[in-house]
């Protein structure tokens, strides 16, 4: 009986301590698997630090419901953001078409223009992996590209 009852207070407070946590943090983590939409833009702020920014699409797929209604794909589209090592590779390897997974968080950033607030919602970009590339772009970076992934894993990691 002893024994039952440390297990039990032990459960106990290894439950509350996990729900104390999550109750206490946030989880602020995007995943994205889609297509660029055009080749990324690069600049540099005054001390060489590198930007790129671009667009990925992604899509979900439409389907016809039971009642024979058809519901057309659905394809959103998200501001990628990458910095320093990162921005660099993306200029080298990254081209509109290209099939890219990538793992960051959100920012909304704002500003005001002429008087109006704007705001804009971005992935700022932790992770991308090249998943695929248009035969076009497959030679540039070695044999299918896997040069090019592994270069960004040493880089960035």
């Amino acid at each position: 009986m002893q024994k039952n009852y440390y297990f039990c207070r032990d459960l106990i407070n290894t439950r509350f301590l996990t729900l104390k946590l999550l109750l206490m943090s946030s989880v602020n983590k995007v995943i994205l698997i889609g297509n660029v939409g055009a080749d990324p833009e690069i600049r540099y702020l005054d001390r060489g630090v590198a930007i790129a920014n671009f667009n990925l699409a992604t899509t979900e797929r439409g389907f016809t419901m039971q009642n024979g209604n058809q519901v057309p794909d659905k394809t959103e589209w998200h501001a990628i953001v990458l910095w320093r090592n990162l921005a660099e590779w993306a200029e080298k390897y990254i081209r509109k078409g290209m099939k890219l997974y990538i793992e960051g968080k959100l920012q909304t950033r704002t500003w005001e223009k002429d008087g109006v607030i704007k705001r804009k919602t971005e992935i700022i970009a932790e992770d991308v992996q090249i998943l695929y590339r248009p035969d076009e772009y497959r030679d540039a970076a070695g044999q299918n590209g896997d040069n090019a992934v592994l270069e960004n894993n040493e880089e960035v990691n």
